[in-house]
């Protein structure tokens, strides 16, 4: 996943289909286009949004016959954690961000964040 910042707002509910899905099939525009039928999008807007969000990096394609498919270059954890670094390259004091950020977590958010901590201090 190339690329840092946020998507746009079609960006983010085409990206949400693709992670929605339960396997790691890639999927046609039509198929994409389908699962967004409440927003309406025109084919062509979905096949455009698609085509610039693999140019991002976001979305990795593929040669379906005449069509491409396209499937998520990374997982929405992945994508959520690289916003969460890029909000720290916006401090001057990434020391202070990450301890405001450790005081405004839930309980459980918390004890999530030491048990990955621990693992990663294991592993590295």
């Amino acid at each position: 996943m190339a690329g840092t910042g946020g998507l746009g707002e079609l960006e983010r509910a085409v990206m949400d289909v693709l992670w929605d899905r339960d396997d790691a099939e890639p999927v046609t525009v039509r198929a994409v286009t389908d699962a967004l039928a409440e927003r309406k999008p025109a084919y062509t807007t979905v096949m455009t949004v698609l085509d610039r969000l693999a140019k991002k990096g976001f979305v990795l394609r593929e040669r379906d016959g005449r069509a491409w498919s396209y499937r998520p270059a990374a997982s929405r954890d992945a994508y959520v954690a690289r916003l969460m670094l890029d909000a720290l390259d916006l401090t001057g004091d990434r020391e202070a961000a990450l301890a405001h950020f450790a005081r405004s977590v839930s309980n459980p958010e918390a004890e999530a964040l030491s048990q990955a901590l621990d693992r990663h201090r294991k592993s590295g």
